[in-house]
């Protein structure tokens, strides 16, 4: 798998940025009356609760149904069939003979390119000419390697435009064997991951590409690439700028979700497809390692390769087209011309892949989301994403991938009574009695999402703070909560405590009692009874409203 952005999306403004504040609440006595008279099923007991967050003006919770696609899966990960052993025996003569090519050439192409780095301190402007000459060497040595790993013709069909023309391409990503493609056939600029500065050999030829670097967690690390992807564009003298837009390699078989980087310069972009058609072995670099997917493209008598040149996409409205509407014309474009599905996954949906792989789920597929879908929604992260499965994955799910009710609740620290009842049945979207991962992100990222959930938070902190210190103790916590749960004795306080008093004084400040609401939204539930209680209005008890 190829190695491995961020704004928070949710209102931050204090409660004094406006004269007036109004959540609208539902009289507990009402809710209850409307509970006993919904006949839908129930997390246990086959009746529907009402939605535990209305105060927060939720209207309820909708999932999409999980993909059929994934497209990260190998065909092939393992060798299976007599075919493949035979000729795994046969070739292996064949690729020690390949392993020496690859190493030897590997080794010139490195010491090349060392000699044409060395003493060049001003990589920001572009590599002097005797420089770039050198690097013919590398690109030569490239070629033997494609040679050395079974690929000993390439089918390429349509060209390359000029590069006033197209000063930026765009390429699907399938294998590692792209770069090193791409490396001997025009020698790009890339946009690379900040990690791969310190891989061995591969660190030392990209910085010799005047590699791009960006962190793609870091807004600012993805703005000033952005920046630098312009600039490099913008001057003939550097080499075209080429970009996996999609951010990681995939099976071919679909197309994900673009980063925007590539279309925010408004530059005109040449898509370029790859493909690896194939009987016996895929070659894609998906859920399969990489001395595998090394192992076995060096005992192959031949692995096909083709590239196809696209027409160049340019932008509408004298280069004032939306970004991402630039970049859904050119996936568009790919994605017709290999004749695959486009999907909402993106590179999130691989950290979640391999966080689930690490923790031996079964089927660890069944823990991808779409993400780009949930980021464009939500506007949470795959970081977010990651921790939100982390306490999914504590819930125990099954086989399958699904929590039951008792496990929710252990996880969530908090016994079997209606409130809990209703925040299981606010998330089982589709009445079986469990819940899927999919459909705990959605329905935490949901309440996250709601305008006033900061503004809860703040007021459930007011409200549990009843000395005005500006902390809270656990004996505060507990005489708020029991409003919504009551009769919990001392130590399920105490287990409920612990999820706010992360460094175990005694005492939760305000910024960290918000932080954990933040990682566990659904316990803002618990304190709306708390600021029914004190809060509401005299008529009819269904608005509160802070002045």
């Amino acid at each position: 798998m190829a190695s491995h952005d961020l704004e928070s999306p949710l209102l931050s403004s204090k409660l004094y940025d406006s004269p007036h504040l109004i959540l609208s609440v539902p009289d507990p006595d009402f809710s209850i009356q409307q509970s006993n008279n919904n006949h839908n099923p129930a997390p246990n007991h086959n009746t529907t609760s009402r939605n535990p967050f209305e105060f927060l003006g939720s209207d309820g919770l909708s999932v999409p149904a999980p993909s059929t696609l994934d497209p990260f899966k190998n065909d092939t990960p393992y060798i299976e069939g007599l075919y493949e052993l035979i000729k795994i025996v046969v070739c292996l003569p064949i690729a020690i003979v390949r392993l020496v090519l690859f190493g030897v050439c590997l080794a010139i192409g490195y010491v090349a390119t060392k000699i044409a780095l060395g003493g060049w301190k001003d990589m920001h402007n572009p590599m002097p000419k005797w420089r770039s000459r050198l690097m013919w060497v590398t690109r030569g040595c490239a070629s033997c390697i494609l040679f050395s790993f079974g690929y000993h013709w390439i089918k390429r069909k349509g060209k390359l435009a000029p590069r006033e023309i197209a000063p930026i391409v765009v390429s699907n990503h399938v294998s590692y064997i792209d770069p090193i493609f791409y490396f001997f056939e025009f020698f790009p600029t890339i946009v690379a991951a900040e990690s791969h500065d310190s891989m061995p050999f591969v660190g030392t030829i990209i910085r010799a590409m005047q590699v791009i670097y960006v962190n793609r967690f870091l807004p600012s690390s993805r703005k000033q690439a952005v920046d630098e992807i312009k600039r490099k564009a913008s001057c003939d003298k550097f080499p075209r700028v080429l970009l996996f837009p999609e951010g990681t390699t995939t099976n071919g078989k679909v197309l994900i979700s673009f980063q925007l980087g590539a279309f925010i310069p408004g530059y005109a972009i040449q898509p370029i497809i790859v493909r690896y058609p194939h009987v016996h072995f895929d070659q894609s670099w998906g859920d399969i390692s990489l001395g595998m997917l090394m192992f076995k493209m060096f005992t192959q008598f031949h692995n096909f390769m083709e590239v196809e040149y696209l027409p160049v996409v340019s932008t509408l409205d004298n280069g004032k087209e939306n970004p991402a509407h630039f970049a859904k014309r050119t996936s568009h474009a790919i994605a017709s011309a290999l004749n695959v599905a486009q999907t909402y996954h993106s590179y999130g949906d691989v950290m979640l892949l391999m966080k689930a792989s690490k923790s031996k789920q079964e089927k660890p597929s069944s823990y991808m989301v779409e993400m780009a879908k949930v980021e464009s929604l939500f506007h949470i992260n795959s970081l977010e994403a990651v921790d939100f499965l982390d306490k999914f994955l504590s819930m125990n799910p099954d086989a399958s991938g699904r929590v039951k009710f008792h496990d929710f609740l252990r996880a969530l620290r908090i016994r079997t009574c209606t409130l809990s009842e209703e925040l299981f049945g606010f998330l089982d979207v589709e009445k079986k009695g469990s819940i899927t991962f999919k459909q705990f992100l959605y329905g935490s990222a949901h309440v996250m999402k709601r305008p006033l959930f900061r503004q809860a938070c703040e007021l459930a902190f007011t409200e549990c703070d009843t000395g005005g210190h500006g902390l809270i103790s656990e004996q505060e916590l507990g005489d708020a909560i029991r409003l919504a749960i009551p009769n919990l004795d001392d130590n399920e306080i105490h287990e409920l405590f612990n999820i706010f008093d992360t460094d175990g004084d005694g005492i939760v400040s305000k910024n960290n009692f918000i932080s954990r609401l933040r990682q566990n939204p659904l316990l803002i539930a618990l304190f709306a009874p708390s600021l029914v209680h004190k809060y509401s209005s005299q008529v009819g008890h269904r608005i509160l409203e802070i002045v």
